[in-house]
């Protein structure tokens, strides 16, 4: 005789229990209670077979990065600064006065280490006063000195191409003082060399007064 055995099934918590209940003879009976169990069991095969498909993966959708944003266009350059036409607005020359006692008095405008621009001299045998301007090479026509009274042009010789052009004043001569007593500057040009624009110190006037 052959030994049938049946089964329980039964779902616990989301899992599938089997529980066997008992044997059974065989027979028709038998048999019948053995094509149940074999139908439960072909159930249960499905319900194993079905707990093992892997659940569906979801694929991750990776999003491109965004540009970066485009770099804010260069900033215009500056306007360029437009000469002035004022006298008053030019920049100094580079330079400073310096005061000596020799020789009746001399002021030298100009850079420390460097050949001097401009050279006031007082001649106490003449009652003169010298303006010595450096020059590379040859220079033409007169010297013009513009102080706040207006612009002034002298006379000015030259030894050799070179050597400094110089031009003669009066020791009483009204310029001497426009120039010692011009707003902050005046400005001496001469064709031929580069336009001087000097500050109007106490150097300018020591000179002047040496000579009077």
């Amino acid at each position: 005789m052959v030994a049938h055995f049946a089964f329980r099934l039964r779902l616990v918590g989301g899992r599938l229990q089997i529980r066997r209940v008992g044997a059974i003879a065989g027979g028709l009976r038998g048999d019948r209670r053995e094509c149940g169990v074999k139908k439960q069991g072909a159930v249960l095969t499905m319900l194993l077979l079905a707990s093992c498909v892997a659940p569906p993966q979801t694929h991750a959708v990776h999003q491109p990065r965004p540009a970066p944003p485009a770099p804010p266009p260069p900033a215009p350059p500056p306007a360029p600064i437009s000469a002035s036409s004022d006298w008053r607005d030019w920049p100094m020359t580079p330079g400073d006065w310096r005061y000596s006692a020799e020789g009746g008095g001399v002021s030298r405008y100009g850079t420390a280490g460097q050949a001097t621009e401009l050279i006031l001299r007082c001649d106490r045998s003449a009652r003169a006063i010298l303006l010595s301007r450096a020059a590379p090479g040859p220079v033409s026509g007169a010297m013009t000195i513009q102080t706040s009274s207006g612009a002034s042009a002298v006379a000015v010789t030259q030894a050799a191409p070179g050597a400094p052009a110089e031009a003669r004043l009066p020791a009483t001569s009204p310029l001497l003082d426009q120039m010692a007593f011009s707003r902050g500057r005046f400005v001496v040009t001469l064709a031929g060399t580069a336009r001087l624009v000097v500050p109007a110190w106490p150097e300018v006037s020591r000179v002047i007064e040496d000579c009077r």
